[in-house]
């Protein structure tokens, strides 16, 4: 063999290791993409409440510390409202659990629509919803609460030949400097019994 033939050889070998780590990139290439689309995916779902269609209370929580750190650093305006679906086990046992959480998924629908996209709304339990809005000034909860009340309790969800009208005690606490994840929740979670009680009187 001479020494041209021998370099070709080489060039040739050389040639063919570069394709084949070339095809070998491209197939890890495809690997590692396909895997960080399963991550995010199984991330969404982590994430994702299993009935309606919005966050769990565990993307909630994550969100809510996330404007929590936010409001200790900028002073600025921040609100956690609780929302209970009241008489939810009466749909249950008057209509069944299907109709249940039919009731479920139109309040869910409600609140989103009628939120800005900036804000948060989760399903954080079984009749209860929580809502972070921010940026917002005290001044401004209220109005929105009477806006979110309205909204669903005019809006009745229609079960085969019936409307079934709901009903939804909220209560709200303003997210303030110091605060942790507990105090707000706490706050909050006692605004929104207040509320089912005083609605309860006024009956």
């Amino acid at each position: 063999m001479t020494s041209t033939e021998s370099a070709q050889r080489i060039v040739r070998s050389l040639e063919e290791e570069a394709e084949f780590l070339r095809v070998e990139n491209e197939r890890l290439q495809n690997e590692l993409s396909a895997l960080r689309n399963q991550l995010e995916t199984l991330e969404t779902l982590a994430d994702t409440d299993t009935l309606t269609p919005l966050p769990n209370r565990r993307c909630f929580l994550r969100e809510l510390d996330r404007v929590i750190r936010h409001v200790a650093r900028y002073n600025t305006g921040a609100a956690i409202l609780f929302i209970d679906v009241d008489g939810l086990k009466h749909i249950n046992d008057d209509f069944g659990h299907c109709t249940g959480d039919h009731a479920l998924i139109h309040v869910a629908t409600l609140l989103r629509s009628t939120l800005r996209s900036t804000d948060v709304v989760a399903r954080i339990g079984g009749d209860e919803f929580g809502l972070l809005l921010d940026p917002i000034d005290a001044a401004d909860v209220q109005p929105k609460i009477e806006t979110l009340r309205q909204s669903v309790n005019t809006t009745a969800l229609h079960v085969t030949d019936r409307a079934v009208r709901l009903n939804i005690s909220i209560g709200a606490t303003m997210i303030q400097v110091g605060d942790g994840v507990e105090s707000v929740l706490t706050r909050a979670d006692a605004a929104m019994y207040r509320d089912k009680r005083d609605q309860r009187w006024a009956k």
